[in-house]
């Protein structure tokens, strides 16, 4: 007697595919609020109408005037891109020391570093700003960029990435004469792209939009950061909440751009991640 395969049922398809559809939908609409918000005047911002009478496509223009958007969006790009190159040869240098290399205590010190990812972000600002304070580099672009450059999270990350990495690939490069940090460069590295690729996207986009630790760290407005940037709209001309809507618009544009074009590449890893811890 022969055993009947499981059929499919439409029904439940469609009742799947129909809560994502809801679900996707809800995600978007702030989206889309902000953007209807961007065109309208500012004696619309208050109207519960989502359409403004008429396009106002100025306003992404009047941005530019009221405040150096451009510097504020290189400031940004640029800690954000040396807080991501920073943070994933430390963290990748640091996992290969725990998964790879043999030395006395090593779990016992990993796990109390794997403990600084209990605490708030809050918790060690205090800390953080004191030693900025220390060595002289607040309102610095440096003071911006050293606190975010080591990451217990991306540790243990790529951790998981290099603990899949068979060791007779190490042993083999051992027979044949390299030395440790030739097997972490030539051998590890390599294989532990997509756990790089996945760490680099979620530090881009946290430091991109950092808030705090920029509005704490910088005083001199030629080196705020967008997210701090923004803030001049509800200082300078009141609250023009059209114009900063127009500019939260634009500051999206790049995180956009990153996730499309690497969107592959952080799902592989997010599923290689997964399946190997």
């Amino acid at each position: 007697m022969s055993k009947t395969e499981p059929t499919e049922h439409p029904a439940r398809n469609l009742g799947l595919h129909a809560f994502l559809v809801v679900l996707s939908l809800a995600m978007i609409l702030p989206f889309v609020w902000m953007f209807l918000m961007s065109l309208k005047t500012l004696a619309e911002v208050g109207d519960p109408d989502w359409l403004p009478a008429a396009p106002q496509w100025h306003n992404y223009v009047e941005v530019f005037h009221i405040i150096p958007f451009l510097r504020f969006m290189s400031n940004s790009l640029m800690v954000a891109g040396w807080v991501t190159l920073l943070q994933v040869i430390t963290s990748s240098m640091a996992a290969f020391s725990f998964s790879r290399l043999n030395w006395p205590g090593r779990d016992r010190v990993f796990f109390l570093y794997l403990g600084t990812m209990m605490l708030p972000g809050l918790v060690m600002l205090l800390p953080n700003f004191e030693n900025m304070v220390r060595f002289g580099l607040v309102d610095s672009y440096l003071g911006l960029i050293l606190p975010g450059a080591f990451s217990a999270f991306g540790t243990f990350l790529l951790r998981q990435f290099m603990l899949g990495i068979p060791q007779a690939l190490d042993e083999a490069a051992e027979m044949d004469g390299a030395t440790k940090w030739q097997i972490f460069w030539n051998v590890v590295l390599p294989l532990s792209r997509p756990g790089l690729v996945t760490l680099a996207i979620f530090t881009f986009m946290g430091n991109f939009q950092s808030f705090f630790w920029p509005l704490v760290m910088t005083k001199s407005v030629d080196k705020y950061t967008l997210p701090v940037g923004l803030l001049l709209f509800d200082s300078e001309r009141g609250q023009s909440t059209h114009l900063l809507m127009a500019g939260v618009t634009m500051s999206v544009v790049p995180l956009i751009i990153v996730f499309v074009l690497l969107q592959r590449q952080l799902i592989s890893g997010i599923q290689i991640g997964g399946v190997k811890g």
